[in-house]
C-alpha cells in the first residue's frame, strides 16, 4: 500500500510541462480570507474522489479537474495549466514570506474585501505590498450572501446568483461594486466586475463571491485559472524537472521529528535522500532529506499520526521536510537541492539571503522581522511613510539589539519595530528592568498597526521635545525705555519698558541696537505681580545688573534681547514655524545686525 501510494506521488513529476501557478490571499482581517479557502477545499472534496485534492502542510492544491467540474466547464475548454496551488496560510505573513529572487514568489493574487464594509486599513496595506511586487492579483467581493435580501443560490455562477435577486438587492451589489472600483482607481488601478472586462491584462477584475454558500467561487477560479492560462504559461514553463528550488513558509518542531521545514517547492522536484543546502541565522545549513510529509486527506486530520510519507514531490507543491541539524533555518530562505557544484549552490542560497531589499539611511530606526519577505514589506511601508532605517534584521529580538539602540542619541530614532517575531528572554529582562533608558520598543503581526503606533509615539515625542527646546531658548524680543519710569538708577537699574515686539524672558541679556552690551534681566513685575516673561505690548518693570541709567543706557533707548548664537541656528532651522510674526521680525532685525560685522554669525 506505502509503495502505490509512493508511485502515485512521484507520477506528477513529468505529467504537465507547465507548473501549477502559486495564489495568495491577502485581505482585512474577517473579510472572508478563511471561509474562502475553507470553501474551495470543501466544495472542491465533495466534487471530486476523496484524496483527490492534495493537502500539503502551507499549500493547498486544488486541480483542474475539480475546478471544472464546480464551474461546470468540463470538457468545454482546453486549458494547459494543472491547477492552483493555495496558499493556506492567509495574509500578509504568508506573501511576503514567499520571496524569491528579490521579489514574491506568489504568481497570482486574490485580494479579499467584504463587499458590504469596503476597503479597510489593512486591504490598502495588503494592496500596497502587491503594487510593491508587481503581483497581478484579483479582487473577491466576499459576503455577497449577507446583503440584505439576498436570494442565495449556493455554489452557482455569480451570474446566476445576479439575476435571481431583485431590482433593489441588484442595485445596491452594483452601487457597492463602484465603490470598491472608485477605491482602486485612487490606489492607481484600473477595475471592472470580471464578466465586463475585454482586457484582463489591462484591467484588475473584480469577482463577487461568498466564501459560506459558494456563489460566485466558480467564477472566480476560472478567472484565476484563466489569467494564468493565457498571461502566465511562458513563466511557469520552468520546472517540474530537475534540481528542486523552494522558500521555506515556517520552521516547526513536530513531536517525533524535531525540527521540521514547511516548504513552498516552486522548481524542479525534490527526493528522499537529496542533500540540500538552506539559509540559516549563521549562514548556510547543508543536510539530507530523511522524510517527505503531507498530512493525510482531511477526514483523518485529527488523528495523532496525521501525516503520510512520500518518495518524491514536484513544483509547485507545500511538503513538510524533516532533517538533521535544521535549528536555525530563517523562515522566508531558500531551499536548494545540491546537484553539481556544491559551493556554487551555497553561494547562490548565501547571496540570496544577504540579497535584502531594504534601503538603509545613516540615521534611522531599527526594525526586525520574522522572515526576509516580512522584513522588505515593512521596510516597503516605513518608505512610503518617510521614515528612515538604520539596521534591518531577521529573527527575534536580543539583547544585544537592546544595548545597541540604547547609543542611539536622537531619542526618535532610539526605536526598534518588531514584525512577527518575538523578544528573547533576555531582552525582555533588560526591557522590564530597564537597565537601558530611552529604549522605546513595537510589537505587532499587523504592519499598519506598527507604523499607527510607531508615527503616535513619534508625533507626541517630538512635540513634546520640541515644547521642552521652545521653553530653553532664548526668545526674539525688543524694548524700550518709558519716560517717567526710572525707579532706580543702578545695582540694579529699575525700570520700566514697554515690549515692542516678541516674548521678553528673565535671564536673558540686553544689548543696543547696535549691538552693545547692556546688562542682565534678573526680575521682571506687572503691577505687583512677579513675572516671568512678557509679551508684545506689555508694560512691565525690570531690574537690570549692570547699567547705570544715564550712562549705559537713556529713557527712549531700543533695546534686543541678546540672543546666543546657537539658539539664533536652532530659532532659524528648526523652530522659525513655531514664533509669531513679531518673533520672526526681531530675529530677522538682530541677525543683520549681528551680520553687519560677521557675515556668517549664526549660520
Amino acid at each position: 500500500m506505502a509503495k502505490k501510494k509512493d508511485k502515485e506521488n512521484t507520477q506528477n513529476s513529468g505529467k504537465n510541462s507547465i507548473r501549477t501557478p502559486i495564489v495568495c490571499v491577502l485581505g482585512h482581517v474577517d473579510h472572508g480570507k478563511t471561509s474562502l479557502l475553507d470553501k474551495i477545499r470543501g466544495s472542491s472534496v465533495v466534487k471530486k474522489e476523496e484524496g483527490a485534492i492534495t493537502q500539503h502542510i502551507g499549500a493547498t492544491i486544488v486541480p483542474l479537474e475539480a475546478i471544472e467540474e464546480m464551474s461546470g466547464t468540463k470538457g468545454k475548454k482546453n486549458f494547459d495549466v494543472p491547477g492552483l496551488l493555495f496558499i493556506d496560510t492567509p495574509g500578509h505573513h504568508a506573501f511576503t514570506t514567499l520571496r524569491s529572487r528579490g521579489g514574491a514568489l506568489a504568481d497570482m493574487a486574490i485580494l479579499v474585501v467584504d463587499i458590504n464594509e469596503g476597503f479597510q486599513p489593512q486591504t490598502i496595506e495588503a494592496l500596497h505590498i502587491l503594487k510593491n511586487f508587481k503581483t497581478p492579483f484579483v479582487v473577491a467581493a466576499t459576503k455577497i450572501d449577507r446583503l440584505h435580501g439576498w436570494r442565495k443560490t449556493p455554489g452557482s455562477p455569480f451570474m446566476q446568483c445576479y439575476n435571481a435577486q431583485n431590482d433593489r438587492v441588484k442595485t445596491e451589489i452594483e452601487t457597492k461594486t463602484y465603490e470598491l472600483v472608485g477605491k482602486l482607481s485612487e490606489e492607481g488601478f484600473n477595475c471592472e466586475r470580471y464578466d465586463r472586462i475585454k482586457d484582463f491584462q489591462k484591467n484588475i477584475a473584480i469577482v463577487p463571491v461568498s466564501g459560506i454558500t459558494g456563489e460566485g467561487l466558480p467564477d472566480l477560479l476560472m478567472v484565476m485559472v484563466g489569467l494564468a492560462q493565457r498571461y502566465m504559461t511562458e513563466s511557469l514553463k520552468l520546472t517540474v524537472e530537475g534540481p528542486g528550488v523552494g522558500t521555506v513558509l515556517e520552521v516547526k518542531e513536530e513531536r517525533g521529528l524535531g525540527t521540521t521545514l514547511d516548504v513552498i517547492l516552486f522548481d524542479g522536484t525534490l527526493n528522499v535522500g537529496d542533500e540540500i543546502i538552506v539559509g540559516g541565522n549563521n549562514g548556510v545549513i547543508e543536510t539530507k532529506v530523511r522524510s517527505l510529509l503531507k498530512p493525510r486527506p482531511m477526514k483523518e486530520i485529527l488523528i495523532e499520526d496525521r501525516f503520510e510519507r512520500v518518495k518524491s514531490v514536484s513544483a509547485a507543491s507545500g511538503i513538510k521536510v524533516a532533517a538533521p541539524n535544521l535549528d536555525g533555518v530563517v523562515a522566508g530562505s531558500p531551499l536548494m537541492v545540491v546537484k553539481g557544484n556544491r559551493d556554487e549552490i551555497a553561494d547562490r542560497v548565501l547571496h540570496e539571503m544577504q540579497d535584502i531589499n531594504v534601503k538603509l539611511s545613516d540615521e534611522g530606526i531599527f526594525i526586525k522581522a520574522d522572515t526576509i519577505g516580512a522584513l522588505e514589506a515593512l521596510s516597503k511601508e516605513l518608505e512610503q511613510h518617510n521614515i528612515p532605517i538604520m539596521r534591518a534584521e531577521v529573527g527575534p529580538v536580543s539583547r544585544h539589539d537592546i544595548i545597541e539602540i540604547a547609543t542611539v542619541k536622537n531619542p526618535l530614532m532610539s526605536v526598534l519595530l518588531a514584525f512577527n517575531t518575538t523578544k528573547l528572554p533576555d531582552a525582555m529582562e533588560l526591557l522590564m528592568e530597564k537597565q537601558v533608558e530611552n529604549v522605546m520598543v513595537f510589537e505587532s503581526g499587523v504592519i499598519y498597526h506598527l507604523i499607527d503606533d510607531y508615527l503616535e509615539w513619534e508625533d507626541k515625542t517630538r512635540r513634546e521635545m520640541e515644547k521642552q527646546c521652545f521653553e530653553k531658548l532664548v526668545m526674539p524680543a525688543k524694548i524700550t525705555l518709558l519716560p517717567d519710569c526710572v525707579f532706580r538708577q543702578s545695582n540694579p537699574a529699575v525700570v520700566g519698558v514697554r515690549v515692542l515686539g516678541g516674548k521678553l524672558q528673565t535671564g536673558t541679556n540686553l544689548v543696543h541696537l547696535d549691538g552693545r552690551k547692556v546688562g542682565k534681566i534678573k526680575q521682571m513685575k506687572k503691577g505687583q505681580d512677579n513675572i516671568q516673561e512678557a509679551s508684545e505690548g506689555d508694560e512691565v518693570a525690570i531690574s537690570i545688573e549692570g547699567p547705570t541709567v544715564g550712562r549705559q543706557i537713556n529713557v527712549g533707548d531700543g533695546l534686543y534681547v541678546n540672543i546666543p548664537e546657537h539658539h539664533v541656528k536652532i530659532l532659524e532651522t528648526e523652530m522659525f514655524s513655531h514664533l509669531n510674526d513679531s518673533m520672526k521680525i526681531i530675529l530677522e532685525e538682530f541677525t543683520r545686525m549681528k551680520r553687519k560685522e560677521e557675515p556668517f554669525w549664526g549660520k
